[in-house]
This record gives C-alpha cells, structure tokens and sequence, in this order.
C-alpha cells in the first residue's frame, strides 16, 4: 500500500518509540517511517524523512519538544504535530503551550512520563493521527502567532468569586460553550476577542483529563480581557466572568441562586459532558437568557441540548466546517436543527457578544 499516512515519533524513552510503533503499524492506513530520540533529531529527521504527521513528547534532552516543534512548523508550517504528554501540571502547561504555537492536538499519557500502558489509548492515537493529516484547517505557525498577538501571557488575578447561598446579581445571560477534539487551541483563539466586561457568565465544558482542566483555566485566564476560573462547587455566577468545567465531573447549576455544583453523576462518556451543563443551565434559567456555542469536537455530546435551548427560545450557535477542526459536534447540532446561527470559528466572539446584546 503506498498511500499510507507517513509517521515520526518522537521521544526520548526507547520504550515508548517501542510502543508507539507498535500502536501505529496495527493500522493498515498508517506507517511509521522514523523514531527520533529527541527534539534536535526530530528536526533532523523531518528533513530526511518527510512525514505526514508527527508523534511529539514534550520533555526530552539535547532539544525540548517546545523548541523542536517551533523550528519544524517555521520550515513545514503545515505539517501536524500531535503532542503526547504526561498527565502531569508540568505537562499540562506545556502541552497548552504547544497548541498555541501551532500543535493540531494532544493526547495525555495515562502514567507519567514513560507510560508503560500506553496501549489503553492506541485507539484515540491512531484517531488523531488520522484526523491530524486530514485536517482542512491547517494554519501556519506564523499565522497563528499572528490571531494571538493580543492575547496576553501576563497573568490575572481572578477577583473573589461568590460562593455559598445568595441571590447572584449583576447576572444578565449565560454562555455555555461545548468543545472537544481540537478544543484548546479553539477556544484560545475566540476567548480572548470576547470583551472585558461581558455582560454574561460564560461556562466552558472542554472535554479533557482531570489534571489538565486546572492548568487550562490558568492560561485562559491569562490570555482573556476577564477573569477565568476552574468552576468549584459554590461559585455563583456573574457577569463578566468565565469558568472551565473540572474535568472528570458533571458541572450543573442550581436554580437559587445560579450557584455551581459539582457531581459526578450521571456517568456519560465525557465528564463533563456538554448536554448535562446545557440541560442543567437550560432548565435553571429558560431558553431566553442561554446562549449554547458547539464548537470542534467529535461525536455529538451537546447537540441535543442545542434543539433545547434553542426550541426554548435561546440562542445557538454552532462552528461551520471550513474550521472546525473536527466538523462531529457542530455538524450533529446543525443537522438536528439544533443551530440558530453557524459561522467560523473567527466569527463566534462577535456572533457571542451579539447575541449576549440581543433583547
């Protein structure tokens, strides 16, 4: 077969290239045509070897994985790199890093660093090796650090949330954004062109590991015009204000006071599950006063609770597929006739903060 999707791995554990090689060739679709044992060896062998994708570890010698990817995408800038990477803080924030500077996506590692079971995630490897290659919506390294210019690195500080039982004021409308495969580097790119005071709470389910959703609600803060936050069970909402779904929980809201909770039930395929935020919001609030966003992901988790909300008088807006990096949960919302409004992904802040306006 000679139209096999061509791989580099690289890392720096002679394991893991070991068994990566071994997850990749159980496709008959994919073929492995290097390993490199760190990131100046990657450069070297891009070259060389001219991949279709490349398989890339975040913390090796000689030349990071940061580093290394920065010089490929500066010579290749389409080539995509899937960045996998410890279920670590560490590695969290350089894993956001790496999306931001071009990465298509990541997967997490389930054990540390050298992941000795890392055939539990063969299959959402070999997914989104296949989707990185077939991406339409490939962007150069220099174009996007061209939309995130305005984003800034310096960190804000998140004011006191209010917590506990009481009536939440200032709060006009809320936001509930749903996104999965292809989500980080999404959202970094519409988040921060939302105004500093929305009027809105904006809840973001991201679907992502546990450890990860601490460290993203970090950057998003930072790169945001308003606070952003990991929602903690007793936070009540307000506008202006933004708050990530923990990741291994469902994130429902009360209808006192618009105070979070946290449960982790019911048990859904991705906790937090989209539809579970947006039914619980939905039925709190009423159609009128939610705005449901389905961006890049795949599957279908939220496209039902976009017919809901939007047959409850709400607004919803759904990506289009000219950029989504995986057109499954924007298509299913749209197809549903789940999407009052679809768009790019560059055109979801303005259609947000319009619909935010909308009397």
């Amino acid at each position: 077969m000679t139209d096999r999707t061509r791989v580099l791995i690289v890392d720096d554990s002679a394991l893991m290239r070991k068994v990566l090689k071994e997850i990749i060739m159980t496709d008959p679709s994919l073929e492995v045509v290097g390993t490199a044992r760190d990131g100046q060896d990657a450069v070297e062998k891009v070259h060389e070897l001219n991949p279709d994708v490349i398989t890339m570890d975040i913390n090796m010698p000689v030349m990071d994985g940061l580093t290394s990817m920065q010089y490929i995408l500066n010579d290749y800038p389409e080539l995509p790199v899937l960045i996998i990477s410890s279920l670590t803080t560490e590695g969290a924030l350089t894993t956001f890093e790496a999306l931001e500077l071009g990465a298509f996506d990541y997967v997490a590692k389930p054990s540390g660093t050298v992941s000795s079971n890392i055939h539990i995630i063969g299959r959402e490897i070999i997914q989104k090796i296949k989707l990185a290659y077939k991406s339409a919506n490939r962007k150069s390294i220099k174009d996007r650090a061209k939309r995130l210019s305005y984003a800034t690195a310096a960190k804000r500080t998140v004011p006191e949330i209010k917590t506990g039982i009481q009536k939440s004021e200032g709060l006009s409308k809320i936001v509930v954004i749903g996104v999965s495969t292809g989500g980080p580097s999404t959202l970094m790119e519409v988040l921060p062109m939302l105004p500093p005071k929305l009027k809105a709470a904006l809840i973001v389910v991201q679907h992502m590991p546990p450890s990860f959703t601490s460290s993203f609600a970090k950057r998003l803060n930072g790169a945001c015009q308003f606070p952003f936050k990991e929602a903690k069970a007793g936070d009540v909402l307000q506008d202006g204000i933004g708050y990530l779904a923990p990741g291994g929980y469902q994130l429902k809201v009360r209808r006192e006071g618009g105070m979070l909770r946290i449960s982790d039930s019911p048990k859904t395929l991705f906790m937090p599950s989209v539809n579970v935020t947006m039914e619980s919001v939905l039925e709190a609030y009423g159609g009128k006063n939610v705005i449901g966003v389905l961006m890049t992901g795949m599957g279908d988790d939220g496209a039902d609770a976009m017919v809901k909300i939007r047959k409850a008088g709400g607004i919803t807006i759904a990506e289009d597929e000219s950029t989504a990096v995986v057109f499954g949960m924007p298509r299913e919302a749209i197809e549903r006739g789940g999407a009052e409004i679809v768009v790019p992904s560059y055109m979801i802040a303005d259609e947000i903060v319009k619909a935010v306006n909308r009397k």
